[in-house]
């Protein structure tokens, strides 16, 4: 029995099978590529779900988490510490945003959201208490906690985890004229993700999200934008709200913002929303804590001294340009922004599950998401050469 089976087999005894993994198992990596157990090399084309859009260990991270750890590693935010200030400084003057409220996971990001929405909607809107509602799209995903399946519309991930949390409703993604007419007196707040990373990719029509922005303003409700898998670069701008040219009143983010090796999450605002918290309604032992803000600073740093962003939208335009040549009989369609894309399998062809195994075996990492659809998100510092290996590829599996 090699390596890889009997780790898997360890694996699969000793934990709860939430997860159906492709079968590799990865001991170490460096940029764009990973390694196993038994030797083999793979070009890694997920980003952990767009978390490591710096690539694997990039050195400068790497440097600061060790720098940091050697100095101090958690306060807890009964005090403050000397990292945190960098931090929140960094990403809300980046962002263009008041300021931020740190936790660790994306989920965690947007339970916080979520209460900063329904707090303002009792407090400034002037709701009646326990009214506030608020208005989802079908097919997202934005996390896996009680209250965030709530708005959820994923028979896997809901089945059999209710009763759910109340006040909450779900419109057609992309479809503005439902949107609005969803809206009541007491609708506090819209949460969207500018594309549906983990619904199939799903880019909605363009100008939805200012068609969005208008109503919601008109209506005097909140616009919460989900950024967690496509901020920092991943589609090709900062964030992927930004190629409409919109502001939101929250933004979730996190995934990328801890560089690939610290859970770092946030929301980000102005006064208006953010004077909504005091001491003792909300909080994270761990957010903002001086390693994740350590960390976190210098992800930042790294994705504009680096111009990531740009070379995201540089090489998503050139990747997208050569799927799409492919003419593959195989293939129903092909969607994304910058290094976010999304390759749909006619369901004659197979699912994505039997085509990222076929990409396994020729070496390229990817995952599908939902049953046709194989997500491609490669870290937005990969070489145009590494990219050329693993177009190359993909074009083998899908000659048809």
């Amino acid at each position: 029995m090699n390596k890889t089976k009997r780790i898997i087999q360890q694996t699969e005894k000793y934990s709860a099978k939430n997860y159906h993994p492709l079968e590799v198992v990865i001991s170490k990596a460096q940029g764009s590529w990973v390694y196993d157990v038994d030797g083999h090399k793979y070009l890694d084309m997920l980003s952990s779900y767009s978390a490591l859009n710096h690539g694997h260990r990039h050195p400068k991270i790497i440097q600061a988490l060790k720098d940091q750890a050697d100095r101090l590693t958690l306060t807890s935010r009964a005090f403050h510490n000397d990292r945190m200030g960098d931090f929140m400084e960094k990403l809300c003057t980046l962002s263009g945003f008041d300021q931020g409220l740190p936790m660790n996971s994306g989920t965690e990001a947007v339970e916080t959201a979520l209460k900063a929405a329904r707090r303002w909607g009792y407090e400034v809107k002037g709701i009646p208490a326990g009214k506030a509602e608020i208005i989802a799209a079908e097919n997202n995903f934005a996390g896996r906690s009680i209250g965030v399946l709530s708005m959820s519309t994923g028979d896997l991930a809901t089945d059999g985890f209710g009763p759910f949390t109340p006040g909450f409703k779900t419109v057609p993604f992309g479809d503005a004229e439902a949107l609005e007419e969803a809206i009541t007196k007491d609708t506090a707040a819209v949460i969207l993700e500018p594309i549906q990373g983990e619904g199939g990719v799903i880019v909605p029509p363009e100008g939805y999200l200012t068609k969005a922005r208008e109503i919601t303003k008109k209506h005097n409700v909140l616009l919460i934008i989900d950024e967690i898998q496509t901020g920092f670069g991943r589609t090709g701008k900062l964030y992927c709200y930004q190629h409409e040219d919109i502001r939101p009143d929250i933004v979730t983010v996190g995934k990328a913002l801890g560089g690939g090796v610290y859970p770092v999450s946030a929301i980000l605002a102005d006064k208006e929303v953010m004077d909504e918290f005091v001491p003792g309604n909300h909080g994270s032992t761990f957010g903002g804590n001086p390693l994740a803000a350590k960390v976190a600073y210098t992800a930042l740093e790294v994705l504009m001294e680096e111009g990531l962003i740009g070379r995201s939208q540089e090489l998503g335009a050139y990747f997208m340009e050569k799927l799409k040549a492919m003419n593959s009989p195989l293939i129903e369609d092909i969607r994304g922004k910058g290094l976010m894309v999304g390759v749909e399998i006619k369901e004659e062809a197979g699912t994505g599950r039997d085509f990222s195994e076929k990409l396994m075996g020729l070496g390229v990492l990817v995952k599908d998401t939902k049953a046709q659809t194989l997500r491609f998100a490669p870290p937005l510092n990969i070489s145009k050469e590494d990219l050329d290996w693993g177009i190359d590829r993909i074009k083998m599996v899908f000659r048809g």
